[in-house]
């Protein structure tokens, strides 16, 4: 199949070598909005360019990954649905819930042909710890530990147009969470501290976070989140039953040493980002998609799905706003039918 990806960024360079080199891929057009980057590029690939977003839509792709700013998503999922092109796009899907909302009501009739990139769905811990859960083995579920923590910041120029830290980071512990559990979030309480840079409390934004959640059935579930963990990167998520508990993430690269007389934990070195943490996971997902765009498969994660995830991550942007607990319900939109 030929495979069109828009946006050469950090991520979207490294969904680039990840396409080249899988076997159903044939043909990779890449296309950047800055002038000229895609030309630098492509040879690494060996990759044809599109001039810009519009040339690629003629250019006989079968699918299209989107990598470009978030601003951008909703405008290019609409085009990629009226040309009927299955499409993958990195999230979050829109700025704002309302701005979602409206977006996925517009691509309804195509909604099975477009995934979102969360990629922890594809990762192997996280789907053993959904099969043990659905299965019965950990009994009925009470608490849950999901973990972010970046080892630094991004750009200045990323953070400042990402939505803060619960829409660009935590957003992926809600997604997880409500994957893993086949639960909705009913409930969040954020707070927030800054003790890095001043520049993030200038955007305004928070470096540290962490969100008390509520879902739908009772379960309670922890968060915690920052920009400075120096020691590496470090994602888990502990799921705490009543006859057995299990965690993700947990392996001899996490970024915590022990302090256990003779433990030997860990062994290796830690993750230095979320890139190599993830590795299988991102290999996975873009597999899906092109199963998707094969027509083998439905979309793992379509943009409704997304929404609730990104629902969540609003409750706690105005929870830290205004220190209280917010229902998942205060945020969503209610649109007029078109």
């Amino acid at each position: 199949m030929r495979l069109g990806l828009l946006g050469l960024g950090r991520i979207g360079a490294y969904h680039a070598d990840i396409l080249s080199a899988l076997p159903a891929v044939d043909g990779l057009v890449v296309a950047d909005l800055l002038p000229g980057m895609a030309g630098q590029l492509a040879g690494r690939w060996h990759a044809e360019t599109a001039e810009d977003a519009a040339a690629l839509w003629h250019s006989g792709i079968d699918g299209l990954v989107i990598a470009t700013s978030t601003g951008t998503h909703p405008d290019l999922l609409r085009q990629a649905a009226a040309a009927r092109i299955p499409v993958f796009c990195e999230k979050p899907v829109a700025h704002s819930a309302a701005e979602a909302a409206e977006l996925a009501r517009d691509v309804q009739d195509w909604a099975d042909r477009i995934q979102i990139g969360y990629q922890r769905r594809f990762d192997p811990a996280c789907i053993r710890a959904r099969a043990d859960l659905r299965a019965g083995r950990l009994g009925w579920l009470h608490s849950i530990r999901s973990t972010t923590l970046d080892p630094y910041p991004p750009s200045h120029a990323y953070l400042e147009s990402s939505g803060g830290m619960y829409r660009d980071c935590t957003v992926h512990d809600f997604d997880i969470i409500r994957w893993v559990t086949g639960r909705e979030v009913a409930e969040v309480y954020a707070t927030g501290s800054n003790k890095g840079e001043q520049w993030i409390a200038d955007i305004p934004d928070v470096d540290t976070g962490a969100c008390v959640v509520t879902l739908d059935d009772g379960t309670l579930a922890v968060i915690s989140n920052t920009r400075y963990n120096g020691r590496g990167y470090d994602t888990r998520l502990e799921l705490h039953g009543s006859a057995d508990s299990v965690a993700a993430g947990l392996d001899d690269r996490l970024p915590l040493g022990s302090l256990e007389a003779g433990a030997q934990f860990p062994r290796g070195p830690a993750y230095p980002t979320f890139m190599e943490r993830f590795a299988q996971a991102y290999r996975a997902e873009l597999a899906a998609f092109a199963q998707l765009v094969a027509g083998g498969m439905a979309s793992p994660c379509p943009v409704a799905d997304a929404i609730e995830s990104e629902l969540a991550a609003e409750a706690a942007a105005v929870s830290l706003r205004e220190h209280r607990p917010v229902r998942v319900g205060e945020v969503r939109p209610v649109l007029n039918p078109s």
